[in-house]
């Protein structure tokens, strides 16, 4: 277990010899699901696997049941025992709001049982998933309990949320959720209240994550970081500002995590 874990993980050095982690896009690529993610792991001692999360909504096939798991707006801590293995579905956001019956903000830092939404027979796909031989095979095997229950066609609110959230995450020039709105075309509260619909977190949010994951990114490449340069390069009005903001969610500052 050497593969460097994906973008998001933290302390990816103590991660990477103890947790396994690939996934795999859909094929044909789908309006609903983002990827298909798979984690095993093997730990003498309980280890806590630390996460800063995507705006995103999953389906988890694990023991003992199934779970789906809202946005995570803080730090997402999972601890693992002994040896294990979870397939998660990563919805792309906005494309759970089919299956729920208010926004998807209710389900933010929830864990709720996946036949709540999904009906008993989740529980049977998850055991065929788990006994699975192979990614392959369980991804297959998802897939047959899952497309059945997809709709026939993607919500266009949806899909526009998506290619939002899309555009706040991959674009360091949207600073501002006011100049996210313009550069979209909607006021600030339509959209506020399209996130809090279909993706279940606030466009601010977005925007904060997104700076908080490239924050991570650069303590976690190795290279001296000039903390002070980056808060300005990410739109923070000081070294201070990124310092509170970094600290607040990971619980130690960006220098002392880059020493770590």
């Amino acid at each position: 277990m050497d593969a460097r874990p994906p973008r998001g993980v933290l302390y990816p050095d103590e991660h990477a010899p103890r947790v396994e982690t690939s996934g795999r896009a859909p094929d044909p690529p789908s309006p609903f699901v983002e990827l298909y993610w798979h984690v095993r792991w093997r730990v003498g001692a309980p280890y806590d696997s630390k996460v800063l999360s995507y705006p995103n909504v999953h389906l988890v096939f694990e023991e003992p049941a199934p779970l789906v798991y809202g946005p995570v707006r803080g730090l997402f801590v999972r601890r693992l025992e002994g040896e294990g293995q979870v397939l998660g579905v990563k919805f792309r956001p906005g494309a759970f709001r089919s299956f729920t019956t208010g926004p998807v903000a209710e389900l933010a830092d929830r864990r709720v049982p996946a036949e709540t939404f999904l009906g008993p027979g989740v529980a049977e796909a998850g055991r065929a998933v788990l006994a699975a031989a192979s990614l392959q095979e369980m991804i297959a095997a998802a897939e047959r309990f899952l497309l059945p229950l997809l709709p026939a066609a993607p919500d266009p609110a949806a899909v526009e949320a998506a290619g939002m959230v899309d555009r706040l995450m991959a674009d360091p020039g949207l600073l501002r959720v006011d100049q996210a709105a313009r550069e979209f075309g909607v006021s600030v509260r339509t959209l506020q209240r399209l996130f809090a619909d279909h993706v279940g977190t606030s466009p601010k949010w977005v925007l904060r994550r997104a700076r908080l994951h490239e924050a991570a990114s650069r303590a976690d490449s190795g290279a001296p970081v000039d903390w002070a340069r980056l808060a300005t390069d990410l739109g923070y009005a000081d070294q201070s500002h990124l310092t509170r903001d970094f600290t607040a969610t990971v619980g130690v500052p960006p220098a002392a995590y880059s020493r770590s």
